[in-house]
């Protein structure tokens, strides 16, 4: 037997404020800590040993994963890809998502944020907010940093690194990835094979652990969030 475990990061100071995030780095709320330290409870509680760490360049994914690992007692790598952030929400950046409802309308912003390949206008790459202007993107080729992003974008960025660094070490591993709200609803696309319908439909709740165990031959055998009171409906299980 074999697992996955997909961790969102716990709520961010972004999330608490209601604005589009994407790839602006902010950190995690006190609140954000206590779900970490929740997520790494239930997994002390469920005696799962992790053999490989994953997590996306972001400070909120990075620290929540450090207090799962603290919880854990665990001193393992982490192995950290830019393919597992956030998607990229353009020139939505930063904004409240309320104020943006009031003006564009709650059905526009939901397309928005739910819809498979529709990309919010591109942010301006003077904008400080910008990927290019954020030190922890430096090292990445400016040619592969977007200016904004579908869900269908974000997918095939995240489905590329799962399949080159990950893919293999969950056959026979129990495998961590702390990341994203789309980033983990892009792997849940890939695993749970959903459609662009079911995809939309896909919340993923902050800091609660959504453990996947796969049988022999490497079918989905088991899934359930750990936390079963800020559990979100599974449209696939």
């Amino acid at each position: 037997m074999s697992s996955i475990i997909l961790v969102r990061h716990g709520q961010s100071i972004w999330n608490l404020e209601n604005r589009f995030t994407g790839w602006v780095d902010v950190d995690i709320t006190e609140k954000g800590e206590e779900e970490a330290k929740k997520a790494g409870n239930l997994l002390l509680k469920e005696k799962l040993d992790i053999d490989y760490y994953f997590t996306s360049f972001q400070l909120r994914a990075k620290r929540t994963l450090l207090i799962i690992k603290e919880i854990l007692s665990d001193n393992k790598e982490v192995q950290e890809f830019w393919e597992l952030n956030e998607r990229h929400y353009g020139a939505l950046t930063g904004l409240n998502k309320d104020e943006m409802k009031a003006k564009l309308g709650e059905q526009k912003v939901h397309e928005f944020r739910r819809s498979w390949n529709l990309r919010p206008d591109k942010l301006d790459r003077n904008n400080s907010h910008h990927p290019r202007n954020l030190d922890i993107y430096k090292n990445i080729p400016e040619d592969l940093i977007p200016d904004t992003e579908s869900l269908e974008d974000t997918y095939n960025r995240v489905i590329k690194i799962y399949d080159k660094h990950i893919r293999q070490l969950v056959k026979k591993n129990n495998v961590l990835i702390s990341a994203h709200g789309n980033s983990i609803r892009a792997l849940c696309k890939f695993l749970f094979k959903l459609d662009e319908d079911q995809i939309s439909k896909l919340e993923i709740p902050t800091g609660n652990p959504l453990y996947i165990r796969f049988d022999n031959n490497e079918n989905i055998s088991e899934c359930r969030y750990l936390d079963n009171e800020r559990a979100k409906d599974l449209v696939v299980f």
